[in-house]
């Protein structure tokens, strides 16, 4: 089939390199979010989808807007079989959806119909759900309601981040989004309606969504600091500063400390929870670089009694 690509983030690049690779295939063009500001100097940078797809000398579109009429002609004129999408970052009106005769088809980075939604992997982890996955389904106007037409699982380990799992999914999912196009292609496949049980919903997770409840249980914790990592970032307030908890560990058997209270070992750094403690590995103290917990708190020289919490500072 001939093919128009969408996908913004690393996330998607396994998948349009799988698709490239593909001798049944032919990538026709992509299309990606327009250069964003990036780094310190806020200089435009082209996604990494729009690089990858140069360095392989295709045709990239970055339209504001997908209901751009410029786009739009492109589109007809290119007139794709299928256009399979990864991570796009916005919402395909029907007057695209209508262009290629076999539709949009997304990966997304759950198991349908749980975490319908922007953020699918960040809530797994969050929920405590020991499998996920990721499913190809045929996009319609809905919110990740199309049909399904096949999956792939993962587990998710006790250590995961959302970043780590989202990595693996990535290279899972470029596979079985290839394996999509082939069946699409020749038949074999058939796309079926999602349960209408289980339906849940991830949005977008929100700077207040990371901020640490120190008073919710170590486990609430841990799964907060390992979804919202790299992105957003979890957070706590010390001292009226923002803190970046990059990672942290439950420790069960120390259960002597208060929500929020620290206390400082020769070579460890541990903060009390509603249950039992955690030891933080590595923070980023606002306007700093990400370092080791233990080294911060000696450079902060902790005083005996004090906490970690309070509310956003800004």
């Amino acid at each position: 089939m001939k093919l128009v690509f969408a996908g913004t983030p690393e996330v998607a690049v396994p998948a349009l390199d799988a698709l490239i690779a593909s001798d049944r295939h032919e990538v026709a063009a992509v299309v990606t979010r327009p250069d964003a500001p990036a780094g310190r100097g806020r200089r435009l940078v082209a996604s990494p989808v729009a690089e990858r797809a140069e360095e392989a000398g295709i045709e990239v579109l970055k339209p504001v807007k997908p209901r751009d009429e410029a786009f739009l002609a492109r589109l007809r004129e290119i007139a794709p079989d299928c256009c399979p999408v990864v991570a796009y970052g916005a919402l395909l009106p029907k007057v695209a959806l209508d262009v290629p005769a076999r539709g949009w088809v997304n990966l997304h980075f759950s198991l349908l119909p749980a975490w319908r939604g922007a953020a699918p992997v960040q809530h797994a982890i969050m929920a405590g759900d020991e499998i996920t996955g990721a499913s190809t389904f045929l996009i319609e106007e809905g919110l990740d309601s199309g049909p399904i037409y096949g999956t792939v699982t993962e587990m998710v380990r006790p250590t995961d981040t959302s970043g780590d799992l989202l990595t693996r999914l990535a290279f899972a999912g470029a596979g079985l989004l290839s394996a999509t196009m082939d069946g699409i292609e020749d038949g074999s496949l058939k796309a079926l309606p999602q349960p209408a049980d289980g339906i849940t919903v991830a949005p977008k997770i929100t700077v207040e969504n990371a901020h640490v409840d120190w008073a919710a249980p170590a486990l609430r914790v841990d799964r907060v600091v390992r979804g919202c990592t790299p992105a957003p970032g979890a957070w706590t307030v010390f001292r009226d500063e923002r803190l970046k908890l990059i990672q942290a560990v439950p420790v069960p058997a120390r259960t002597d400390l208060a929500p929020g209270e620290l206390a400082v070992g020769k070579k460890n750094l541990y903060v009390g929870t509603g249950s039992y403690a955690m030891e933080l590995l590595w923070v980023q103290a606002q306007g700093k670089k990400p370092m080791a917990a233990a080294d911060w708190a000696r450079g902060v020289r902790i005083a005996p009694g004090e906490r970690l919490g309070g509310t956003d500072v800004g």
